[in-house]
């Protein structure tokens, strides 16, 4: 008797692999072509782009100069400061925290900073920059002796001397605020009974293998072959110099002991490490994260697209985005997560360059085309 196909073993085995059959995924070949020649646009574009698919490299490319006086080219491999990436660390740092009962996303800010002249504030409001503050960084500019460089405690007792005003009630707006997450790593020490700095290497660089991040101070970081200075381009002298020229003006330098709101800085693939994490519960659970992905309800009614450490956003394609950028003197950087596509976005350039905003926007477009 002839068998047909259909009874088979064979076709049933051919129908499983047609039906797990991967879908496609970005053509890393075309991408790279595309991507030079957008940068081949850009010519003094000094950084690195890194392009996964489902935490497969398909691009990763340094671009310039790690030094643009003696004209030592940029490696993949470099280090740049993150500037306000850094938010999304701290907040998971928050995150932890609760899972372990040591704060509720609700405590008032007052229970761990009574002097604070602020009331009504919670750490929600803090993480999801609705809480009013004032500028902390402003006071600073204003009346900090810049021969010394501030920490977090002198930030707050500036804020507590000065007593600035609150730019609106808790929860009624979104204003970006560098101020709340500075406050977010000082209760992160209170809570936990550790310096910030030893709970982002100890919780999360090290036991991801993000073996190239840190929060380092200026001195340590003049101590690293492969860091990546930041520079600025003076127009009347048409070229770019160290943004650590301008002291006075440089306020990452003055202020070079904050944190919270910025100096952690890392490598593209330090980057990745942290992006594929955060598709499993190796540091909070999926219940946790995905309120951090989540658009917050304002008092006025209205939604605010920014979640912990966050932005929300959509792509017709794709899916949920969430992406932040980081911008601190001589350096622009942005990392994008497409959630529900597994794809990732990371670029980290260090002469901020004017145009970082048109080439993430061409990237964005190839990866939802191809």
């Amino acid at each position: 008797m002839k068998l047909s196909i259909l009874t088979t073993p064979y076709f049933f085995l051919l129908v499983g692999l047609l039906c797990c059959r991967p879908k496609p995924g970005i053509d890393g070949y075309a991408l790279a072509n595309k991507i030079d020649s957008l940068i081949g646009t850009v010519p003094d574009f000094s950084g690195v782009l890194l392009v996964a698919d489902k935490g497969n490299v398909v691009y990763h490319k340094a671009f310039g100069f790690r030094n643009f006086e003696l004209k030592i080219p940029l490696d993949t491999m470099d280090i740049f400061e993150l500037a306000s990436i850094s938010k999304q660390f701290t907040a998971i740092i928050i995150m932890m925290l609760k899972e372990q009962g040591k704060l509720s996303f609700d405590d008032s800010v007052s229970a761990y900073l009574p002097d604070l002249p602020y009331r009504g504030i919670t750490i929600r409001h803090l993480l999801t920059h609705t809480s009013g503050l004032p500028d902390y960084q402003a006071i600073m500019e204003r009346y900090w002796n810049k021969s010394k460089i501030a920490r977090n405690e002198d930030n707050i007792e500036y804020l507590i001397r000065y007593k600035p005003a609150a730019v609106f009630a808790p929860g009624a707006q979104f204003a970006y605020s560098n101020t709340g997450y500075m406050l977010l790593a000082t209760i992160a020490e209170k809570t936990s009974g550790e310096d910030f700095v030893a709970l982002c290497r100890n919780w999360i660089f090290s036991p991801l293998n993000m073996t190239n991040a840190d929060i380092r101070t200026p001195e340590e970081k003049r101590h690293i072959r492969n860091f990546a200075p930041g520079y600025l381009l003076v127009a009347e002298k048409q070229r770019y110099i160290s943004a650590d020229s301008f002291p006075e003006f440089n306020y990452t330098i003055w202020l070079g002991h904050r944190k919270g709101p910025g100096r952690i800085s890392a490598t593209a693939m330090d980057l990745l490490k942290w992006d594929r994490a955060l598709y499993t519960e190796r540091l909070v659970k999926s219940s946790t994260l995905s309120i951090a992905f989540s658009p917050v309800q304002l008092t006025s009614d209205s939604i605010s697209a920014y979640g912990f450490g966050w932005l929300i956003s959509h792509d017709d394609k794709l899916g949920r985005m969430v992406y932040h950028t980081g911008d601190n003197p001589g350096y622009k950087t942005e990392i994008i997560r497409y959630i529900d596509a597994e794809k990732t976005i990371i670029l980290l350039n260090n002469n901020a360059h004017e145009k970082k905003g048109e080439i993430i926007a061409a990237i964005k477009k190839m990866i939802s085309a191809s």
